[in-house]
């Protein structure tokens, strides 16, 4: 691995399952941190049984954000264990953990208060469905449930139609994402005060930031904004058309100046001039009265032949692409954001890239997602354990 990586020299301690914290430790690993994955011997990752599908015999779920780890089994709820994580927090930098309540928490010997007391330096996150204060403090959080009560899922599908999820798990990656940025900011905290800290993240409360502009709506009118399908409740025409051919595609004019070069093209400087039209502001204000005439436009061709005017007038669009069709777009690919790490048993696996561009320090991909412990004699090794220590951890089902 180099050692310019952005976060090179930083040890990672993930002791999470599943997707939120797997996810924002397989990031800081991507930037450079030693992380050491902790798993449940015979058991594993949560993630590891969420299949089909499968490569060979490991689950895509869990070959998706598990790579730039290193990983050991560990069963910390043993004494053995306990010392163990002991040891290997005592020089640590980050500590993340999802482990639901604060009681199992402290039972295993990984509270907080525990660990940082062992290390006063220790950046420590905690992932949880609802944090760890308030009413709901302590509830089990899954992603779906997390859509639903965040207010995501009563504003997505179509107008008429039922709640929709994100078909993605949403919640989770926001999470884990907004807990990377905790952990990189308490970090930076950390060169000046030159101590750790707590962070509180929570399911909920990453997946409400999806509601920002809805959000601003609401404290601005009282209302409780509804179901738009696809059209944009603050832009006009900024959605999904269909083309002569019966293949729908994005139009998104989002300025005046836009709508102009689109009227334009399509020989209808009447729709610029015309008064409803004219502005952003008029055009939301007459949404009925214009788009029936805008899709009658889109109809007049294909959407090849639409996609490549559009663009070369200066009017923002875009193909509706299938996974199958994203992933194998050659722009997608030069950029990098596909890579392939070669695993021992499964040959060369794909993931996507984390879509960070440094220029001076950048991201590094140099482990294949870790069999489950495939790494717990060399991290003992590094912690000072002997051969023989280590055997009679393995004999006792402390160290797998």
């Amino acid at each position: 691995m180099s050692d310019t990586a952005p976060l090179s020299g930083i040890r990672v301690i993930d002791q999470t399952q599943a997707l939120a914290g797997p996810y924002a430790t397989m990031i800081l690993g991507d930037l450079g941190a030693d992380v050491i994955k902790i798993e449940r011997p015979g058991v594993g990752d949560n993630s590891r049984q969420w299949a089909p599908p499968y490569i060979g015999d490991q689950s895509c779920y869990y070959l998706a954000v598990n790579r730039n780890k290193r990983g050991i089994a560990l069963n910390i709820r043993a004494e053995g264990g306990r010392k163990f994580m002991r040891r290997l927090v005592a020089d640590a930098d980050v500590f993340l953990t999802n482990l639901a309540t604060t009681g199992s928490l402290q039972r295993s010997g990984i509270d907080y208060d525990t660990l940082s007391a062992l290390n006063p330096r220790l950046v420590y996150a905690s992932i949880s469905g609802y944090g760890r204060t308030g009413p709901r403090a302590g509830q089990p959080g899954y992603d779906l449930v997390s859509q639903a009560e965040a207010g995501t899922m009563a504003l997505t599908g179509e107008v008429d139609g039922a709640p929709m999820r994100f078909p993605t798990p949403m919640a989770d990656m926001t999470c884990g994402l907004f807990t990377v940025i905790g952990v990189l900011a308490a970090l930076r905290a950390r060169d000046q005060n030159d101590r750790g800290q707590f962070i509180d993240m929570s399911l909920q409360e990453g997946q409400m930031t999806w509601l920002e502009n809805l959000a601003a709506e609401h404290f601005a009118l009282g209302n409780d904004p509804p179901r738009r399908g696809n059209r944009h409740p603050q832009v006009v025409p900024y959605e999904a058309v269909q083309a002569s051919d019966g293949d729908w595609f994005i139009l998104g004019v989002g300025s005046d100046n836009v709508w102009r070069a689109f009227c334009q093209h399509v020989g209808r400087e009447d729709l610029a001039n015309d008064p409803r039209f004219a502005s952003n502001v008029e055009r939301i204000a007459n949404y009925e009265a214009l788009l029936p005439t805008v899709r009658e436009i889109i109809r007049g061709k294909s959407s090849d032949q639409w996609l490549s005017e559009l663009r070369e007038a200066g009017v923002p669009c875009g193909r509706i692409n299938t996974v199958a069709e994203a992933l194998g777009d050659p722009h997608v690919i030069e950029r990098g954001m596909i890579i392939e790490l070669e695993h021992p048993a499964l040959g060369l696996v794909k993931s996507l890239a984390t879509p960070v561009h440094l220029a001076d320090t950048p991201l590094v991909y140099h482990r294949h997602p870790p069999r489950l412990g495939e790494h717990s004699d060399e991290v003992a090794a590094e912690l000072g354990y002997s051969a023989a220590e280590v055997a009679a951890l393995r004999a006792e089902g402390v160290l797998m």
